[in-house]
């Protein structure tokens, strides 16, 4: 019984160490969570006034139709950009992302269309390297600030082979921040660009240098970029609550392992004691 006692010591000792890690982990993910919020929310603004621009622009100009606003009769090879973390121990985040693209993928694979991928984010590179598929792009390593120069390349890529009609569609799929709990993956069209009925009700117009087809031209990789950009910082908000929650769970179970485990070890010191007791009674009685 001794030997059972002094095993269940050392699991008690190893379980208290990792908890202790990752109740330190769930405090980092809290404080990198709040300095992502604060980037995510400074970039959603950027995004959106873009977007309305561009609606603008493009209404107020129905005789030039961007490339990037026009819909093609027929869709034959799409481009996903996949926007994961470069760590794990973030819960489901990832995964849940991936379960939401296979279907998709699949769907677009019984149609017969053709799929490219540009993964962002080691967790996506190795999914996919598993799962199969065509990856013309990659971008990994982006650290908790990510920044946009860093993603440019792997966006050109994609833009690039849209120009060239090599793709028909480019799609976006990230993880989109509700609150500190819940990370909604969700997966989005982002070329050709939707415009927004409501803008285009609004009669106003801009003042342009050089003139209004360079600037729309302009604004429309602008916004691709952005958008992109901005589902990266709001993925990287998601990253840090889903692993805020992970290893508050993790602290949890921890706590709950080590009550068991001392129970455990009650009950076999006592079975221990009993048992001497008893050598004693017994030996004392033959006396």
């Amino acid at each position: 019984m001794a030997g059972g006692s002094k095993e269940i010591r050392a699991k008690i000792g190893s379980v208290t160490n990792t908890k202790k890690i990752t109740k330190a982990m769930e405090m980092v993910a809290a404080s990198k969570m709040r300095k992502a919020q604060a980037r995510m929310e400074a970039t959603r603004p950027y995004v959106e006034k873009v977007k309305r621009v561009i609606d603008h622009v493009s209404s107020a100009h129905p005789e030039y139709k961007h490339p990037y606003t026009q819909v093609r009769e027929s869709v034959k090879r799409v481009a996903l950009i996949m926007v994961s973390s470069d760590r794990g121990l973030c819960g489901g985040l990832n995964s849940n992302l991936f379960r939401k693209a296979l279907p998709l993928l699949k769907k677009w694979q019984e149609q017969g269309v053709q799929v490219e991928l540009a993964l962002v984010g080691s967790k996506a590179q190795t999914f996919f390297k598993s799962y199969g598929g065509n990856v013309v792009a990659t971008v990994t390593d982006l650290g908790d600030t990510p920044h946009i120069e860093d993603l440019v390349g792997t966006i050109k890529v994609v833009l690039d082979r849209f120009d060239a009609g090599e793709v028909d569609e480019v799609h976006l799929a990230s993880n989109e921040f509700v609150n500190t709990m819940t990370q909604d993956p969700t997966i989005k069209q982002l070329v050709p660009l939707q415009s927004d009925e409501k803008a285009s009700e609004t009669h106003w117009d801009y003042l342009y240098e050089p003139d209004a087809k360079t600037a729309l031209n302009l604004l429309m990789r602008r916004y691709v970029e952005s958008t992109v950009y901005g589902a990266v910082v709001e993925n990287a908000a998601c990253e840090q609550g889903a692993r805020m929650i992970a290893m508050k769970n993790a602290t949890d179970n921890a706590g709950e392992m080590i009550k068991e485990l001392k129970l455990s070890y009650n009950k076999a010191r006592q079975a221990a004691i009993t048992a001497e007791l008893s050598e004693i009674v017994a030996g004392s009685s033959a006396v």
